[in-house]
């Protein structure tokens, strides 16, 4: 009886391993898109935010007609720089990576929180075009005051620092002026 029960659970943890391989082994691409913004404060004292987007297929056939819309950017916060919003290729295939990006400058200080963009593509087995998004991006503080970073704060407390050399597997320490030593 115990002997039957463990083949019986054998059997279905089986199962359930292999059920996603084989719905996941059906000839279908598979979009994943990655959305991606960086600011960067001009000296004319506007900001810049480039966008990139970078679109892969995952899955185990080509997608053709593939469309990138992205028109989250509100006109009245964003004006286009450089690039526009929408790309298109005529196909993605399987394995294959395309990029696209753009540059917007802001016109307004603002809290910005953008939506994912859409890529359409079409499947030669199925008549309706079929949709993907991408990753959100993090909100934007755009044109927000910043104070100022001190990059080497964190040395400042340290009065020794070890150096490794690699190549010569030699190590060193080296003092800080102005900062007491910590005993570790």
């Amino acid at each position: 009886m115990a002997s039957r029960l463990v083949k019986f659970t054998i059997s279905v943890l089986m199962a359930l391993l292999l059920a996603p391989s084989l719905l996941a082994s059906s000839d279908a691409p598979f979009i994943i898109a990655h959305k991606k913004a960086s600011l960067t404060r001009l000296k004319s004292g506007a900001e810049r935010v480039s966008v990139s987007i970078d679109v892969y297929n995952q899955g185990s056939a080509t997608a053709y007609d593939v469309s990138l819309v992205d028109d989250s950017w509100s006109k009245d916060i964003f004006e286009i720089v450089s690039g526009n919003t929408s790309m298109s290729w005529e196909r993605l295939d399987v394995g294959a990576l395309v990029s696209h990006a753009f540059e917007l400058e802001a016109k307004v200080q603002t809290a910005f929180y953008g939506a994912p963009a859409v890529i359409t593509f079409r499947i030669p087995t199925k008549a309706a075009l079929q949709e993907a998004y991408s990753t959100p991006i993090l909100p934007l503080d755009i044109l927000a005051d910043r104070p100022p970073v001190k990059k080497f704060e964190l040395v400042k407390g340290v009065g020794k620092v070890w150096v490794l050399d690699l190549c010569d597997l030699h190590c060193d320490f080296v003092y800080l002026p102005g900062c007491d030593t910590i005993k570790i």
